[in-house]
């Protein structure tokens, strides 16, 4: 069958979070079952255009205007990506806006755009898509352009992160001239605001999230982000399918970041990785003593407040009543940032790495015994999917995709792969150390734990296959 991905970024091309890796590695995984899958994605100014050509030119009316548009195509692994040419995003530093804290003012209108010239290149194409794939809110209005335009597809849509919503004045529905139905509108009467995730909740045939815990969770006041009511109305259609990891790029056998290679019946390598990673991030040599990562953004979603805040400062006590160590690598809130250092000045087994490194992130998930991520909510994740790959214990929150990837071992020792608690406060993440610590003195359980993790199967082939066969049941009904 043919695919159409829609996204607003995909690697190699794009990139400004975890939804370009999905994009870039979701497709090629379809291609490979025998699918044709292209990828619709603006042309931005920094994407280099070495290998592309002219594929198409079209126009359409809205904003008031007929708008003139282009595209441009290359093929990577197998799929072709097709880049929409427009001002809106030729024409700007970045994808959002300048950086990540200044959104442009009219990405409303950009997005709009974006998804009407998605459905209009599929006519002047003349590329029959069987499925369209849209991913989060930037193509949220992409179904209803495709019912307009009389395409014959089906439409999923995949909610990366409900809390963006996509959501712009009416003006912006007003001016584009487009008769958008009223349930895609959000609040009262005088307050009323175009929702551009709220518009492909509506107008899909499908909608999937990206675990089967987040699926259930979304449908609840506390994680709905205001849309519960909605997601629990279409439950039918809605499905969780959990996202895979790119275990080309994260394989502890040939990590091009590292030359300690290891394996799930060789771990000399993980050993030797640990030694030079103590040395290398400040701590003392120590096989003897279980290391602990944290590698995220500093910031309350991931349990930093819990951590570091409140009465109860949770880590400062960890670090006093155990012998463990730990590295935080990341970049994020000052005020919690400036705490970390505070706390580096007065405890040797604490290093602080203020750095965003890719090299930095493979080689300490490589060298940690144990993965701290104490995750307010976490649709999916990924780090813990690196984790157990590379035979690092995570020790999470049970929320989202950290509940479908992590067995707890406390409560199942015998399939255990590492350590869930089952609420989020500073008394649960002290409680979960400290069982991963004295885990750590059992070195039988230790390996078998180990084992089991490594060889979990987290890669995109699995996912592909779910979403293959979502993709199938739509086409029947066609």
């Amino acid at each position: 069958m043919n695919i159409l991905m829609v996204s607003s970024e995909a690697v190699p091309f794009s990139k400004s979070g975890g939804l370009a890796d999905v994009i870039g590695a979701l497709s090629p995984a379809l291609r490979k079952m025998g699918e044709e899958v292209r990828i619709f994605m603006p042309m931005y100014s920094f994407i280099e255009r070495k290998g592309f050509r002219k594929s198409s030119d079209f126009s359409f009316p809205l904003l008031g205007e007929d708008v003139h548009v282009s595209t441009l195509s290359k093929k990577e692994n197998g799929v072709e990506y097709v880049g929409l040419v427009h001002p809106y995003f030729t024409e700007r530093k970045g994808i959002y806006g300048d950086t990540s804290f200044a959104p442009y003012p009219d990405n409303g209108r950009r997005f709009m755009l974006f998804a009407k010239a998605a459905a209009v290149y599929i006519k002047a194409s003349g590329w029959k898509a069987d499925i369209v794939h849209c991913h989060d809110w930037t193509a949220g209005l992409v179904p209803f352009f495709i019912r307009e335009e009389g395409i014959n597809a089906a439409t999923v849509f995949t909610i990366h992160n409900l809390a963006y919503q996509g959501d712009f004045s009416r003006f912006d529905a007003v001016f584009s001239a487009a008769k958008f139905p009223d349930e895609f509108f959000a609040g009262k009467t005088s307050e009323r605001r175009l929702n551009m995730l709220k518009a492909g909740l509506e107008s899909s045939d499908k909608i999937t999230t990206v675990s089967p815990t987040y699926a259930k969770e979304i449908q609840t006041a506390e994680y709905g982000c205001g849309l519960d009511w909605l997601l629990r109305e279409r439950k039918d259609d809605l499905e969780g399918i959990l996202n895979g990891m790119d275990v080309s790029e994260w394989n502890p056998h040939k990590d091009s970041y590292f030359s300690e290679h290891f394996s799930s019946r060789d771990m000399d390598g993980k050993r030797n990785l640990k030694a030079r990673v103590q040395k290398e991030y400040g701590l003392a040599i120590n096989p003897d003593i279980p290391l602990f990562s944290m590698i995220s953004r500093i910031a309350d979603q991931k349990g930093y407040a819990e951590l570091l805040g409140g009465n109860h400062p949770v880590l400062e006590e960890l670090l006093e009543k155990n012998d463990f160590q730990l590295i935080v690598i990341g970049t994020g809130d000052k005020h919690y940032e400036e705490k970390l250092l505070d706390l580096q000045t007065r405890h040797s087994n604490l290093s602080v790495n203020l750095v965003f490194s890719a090299k930095a992130a493979h080689e300490v998930e490589g060298a940690s015994d144990f993965f701290l991520m104490p995750s307010r909510y976490e649709p999916c994740g990924l780090n813990q999917m690196y984790s157990l790959h590379y035979g690092t214990l995570p020790v999470a929150h049970r929320t989202g995709g950290l509940a479908d990837t992590i067995t707890d071992l406390t409560s199942d020792p015998a399939h255990g792969t590492g350590f869930l608690m089952d609420d989020l406060s500073s008394e649960t993440i002290m409680n979960a150390v400290e069982r991963a610590i004295c885990f750590y003195g059992d070195k039988d359980g230790m390996k078998k734990a180990i084992r089991r993790a490594m060889t979990e199967n987290l890669s995109w082939e699995r996912s592909a296959g779910e979403y293959l066969a979502l993709y199938n049941t739509l086409m029947k009904r066609k």
